[in-house]
């Protein structure tokens, strides 16, 4: 092995990664390697040769960082490594500790090394600071970084950063911060962490024995985190209108590509850092290390004028935070550095869809569609600007969001929504009969949708009993009744809730559970057998093609996800003998086994239709035939791994390849993610749809 593979060859089978670090600090650290089969190395701290094992190569990576005059300049008369640490009769030793500047004996800050999983290098941390009274802690494995405040035994909170050999620590925690702050040290880029990881971690530290409804305090939190975002709307456009002229881009604002390649994140990073932020808004959701009182003042405050804002989420009156003041301090200071305002909103879903499975939405067999597949169903139906679209089991309304990006070219950004947009936004709709799943989609449909949704708390299934809540539940009108106002200028019959005029729906319908209901099997011709007996119970799902197929009209299309066995049963055949009558089967995408893990394993497959029309007054024509080619295709790249944790796409060095926003990027092949990765299924699909003169890619 050549000697510039020195590093990885030392890495390779370790939890360890690089991910933090720039290929010039690790260029630096692979220049003093000395041996092949033993690589060593002079430790400056140490001041002799040690052998470079995995954990020894990220601590001399970031002790290069404290002595760096660009990072935090220690002296390294004030680092020690394998430092003791006495827990009575027993010694051990902390990976790398930095002495307190008047007192050479004392630990200032404690660095652990040892662990690569977060939680086990934290409960260690916790330990040698509790056991030496050192106030600041920090544990990394290469890959993600964590910074704490050691507040009181009992609680650890987060910091942004560490102080510098100048600094202290209450200058980190009252230090000026804006919007350019938040994109600089977004805690999602610069920790490699994702939001599910931070609410994991606050389940362990504070959420688990709070005693409070965890996913009610926590869609409190983040809810009340976007709105301090969004006030920043004004310095957001500053910051865009000046990288537009620097380098051709913008802070997540457009789905469009961009000139900047590759290492566009670093580039964008340096352009904002050179931004004046003297005139910017102060970030209001931040432990500034007021009292625990007054911090809880300041953000009830900010979550009440949220409210205000975005309406039809929470109740108008006397909703407040259930967390004791110290709880909701650990909380604030673990997401005040988490920019939630992002185009990849797979960031807030994957930790909204771990919250909501909390509260048993999984034994509905309804789950959140991972973002990469539902993308690759909007690329491939094409929505487009003046058409109607809806989700019948809309979850947390990702078809819904990523078809309001596809209309107005807007991602998921504080930017205000142009007015020849937004009238595109309100002709988009979702449905769902889980109530905290609603307040979850209208919260980003809101702000997606710039102040106003169509996301209605209905059962799509049993079209018989809305008019329990659309004409006699005066609270459910005073919430949803401008939406539902709207979605009753599609119907088709002017006084039913049975057919409507939908251009587009896209949908994952529940998989589990029967209906067994006679009332609402009697509504659906699925609902019978052949020889037109009822029959006993239905699959959810199975009811949702026939109700999907209802909200079309002539000439509409679909994506609906189905079990594979819908495709290929003996016993299911009637489904697809009914599907055909009423529509033609554009295409059939098998997804991987891993695409809906860890949640089931469950083997699905997207299908795609348009309902026949041969009347170009009725929608857009798709000819009744006999015979017609159908497009198949199966993923042999699902993004997950068996464990269901997404696969994120490396570069040739092994660390994560960020996109110009700062993500990580799913490694799948359903589309090309916008050029990051190879053309996938989406866009083979595209050109056989416009060879074949598909009605919506002609």
């Amino acid at each position: 092995m050549s000697q510039p593979d020195i590093i990885q060859k030392i890495l390779k089978d370790s939890n360890y990664r690089l991910d933090l670090f720039k290929e010039t600090e690790v260029h630096d650290l692979r220049e003093k390697v000395e041996g092949n089969e033993k690589p060593h190395i002079y430790c400056p701290i140490r001041r002799k040769v040690v052998q470079l094992k995995p954990e020894e190569v990220i601590r001399q990576l970031y002790a290069s960082r404290l002595l760096d005059k660009a990072h935090y300049h220690y002296s390294p008369d004030r680092i020690r490594f394998e430092h003791l640490v006495n827990f009575g009769r027993e010694k051990k030793r902390a990976d790398i500790v930095i002495l307190d500047k008047d007192r050479l004996d004392t630990p200032y800050i404690i660095i652990e090394v040892k662990k690569p999983k977060l939680l086990d290098g934290k409960s260690q941390l916790r330990s040698y600071c509790n056991a030496t009274g050192a106030p600041i802690g920090v544990w990394t494995n290469g890959q993600q970084i964590s910074h704490y405040h050691r507040k009181d035994p009992n609680y650890f909170e987060d910091i942004t950063d560490i102080p510098n050999a100048d600094q202290t620590l209450a200058d980190i925690l009252s230090e000026r911060f804006t919007l350019k702050d938040l994109i600089l040290k977004d805690k999602l880029a610069a920790e490699r962490k994702s939001l599910k990881d931070i609410i994991l971690e606050l389940e362990d530290e504070v959420l688990a024995n709070a005693g409070v409804d965890v996913f009610e305090e926590v869609f409190k939190l983040i809810f009340t985190k976007l709105y301090d975002e969004f006030k920043s709307q004004d310095d957001k456009m500053f910051i865009n209108r000046l990288l537009r002229q620097s380098i051709n881009t913008v802070i997540q604002e457009t789905d469009r590509t961009y000139e900047v390649e590759n290492a566009d994140y670093e580039i964008l990073k340096k352009e904002v850092e050179a931004i004046p932020d003297d005139d910017f808004r102060l970030m209001e959701f931040r432990n500034t290390g007021q009292t625990d009182t007054e911090l809880k003042t300041k953000i009830q405050r900010l979550f009440d004028d949220a409210k205000d804002q975005w309406k039809g989420v929470f109740p108008e009156y006397s909703t407040t935070f259930e967390l004791s003041e110290s709880h909701l301090s650990v909380c604030v200071s673990s997401l005040q550095d988490v920019k939630l305002f992002n185009s990849n909103l797979q960031i807030v879903d994957e930790a909204f869809e771990y919250l909501v499975s909390k509260s048993a939405k999984g034994e509905k067999g309804q789950y959140f569609t991972p973002r990469h597949v539902i993308d690759m169903c909007v690329k491939m139906l094409n929505p487009k600007r003046g058409e109607y679209m809806i989700d019948t089991a809309a979850g947390s309304c990702g078809f819904p969001v990523h078809t309001i990006f596809k209309l107005t070219g807007t991602l998921f950004t504080n930017a205000e929504i142009p007015r020849e947009d937004k009238e595109h936004v309100l002709k988009v709709f979702g449905i769902d009969f889980d109530e905290k799943t609603v307040r979850v989609a209208r919260t980003l449909n809101l702000i997606a949708g710039d102040g106003e949704t169509n996301v209605l708390h209905l059962n799509a299934l049993d079209y018989d009993r809305w008019i329990d809540n659309t004409e006699r539940n005066s609270r459910w009108v005073r919430t949803y009744g401008d939406g539902f106002d709207r979605l009753k200028a599609l119907r088709a019959e002017p006084d039913g809730d049975k057919l409507f005029t939908f251009d587009i729906l896209m949908a994952n319908p529940p998989f589990a559970g029967d209906i067994k209901e006679s009332r609402i099997l009697h509504q659906y011709t699925l609902g019978f057998k052949g020889n037109g007996k009822a029959q006993s119970k239905v699959g959810r799902d199975i009811l949702f093609i026939e109700r999907n197929l209802d909200f079309l009209k002539p000439g509409g299309r679909m994506a609906i996800v189905l079990p594979q066995g819908r495709f290929n049963n003996t016993s299911d055949k009637y489904i697809r003998e009914f599907i055909a009558e009423r529509a033609r089967i554009l295409a059939v995408v098998g997804l991987d086994t891993n695409t809906f893990k860890p949640h089931t394993g469950t083997k699905t497959s997207v299908l795609f239709l348009q309902k026949w029309n041969d009347d170009p007054d009725q929608g857009p024509l798709c000819p009744k035939v006999e015979n017609y080619p159908t497009f198949f295709a199966v993923s042999e790249k699902a993004g997950k791994d068996n464990s269901g944790d997404y696969v994120f796409l490396e570069n040739n060095d092994g660390q994560y390849r960020l996109d110009e926003n700062g993500h990580l990027i799913v490694d799948h092949d359903l589309h090309n993610h916008n050029g990051e990765l190879p053309d996938g299924i989406a866009e083979v699909f595209i050109e056989w749809a416009k060879s074949e003169g598909l009605s919506f890619w002609v």
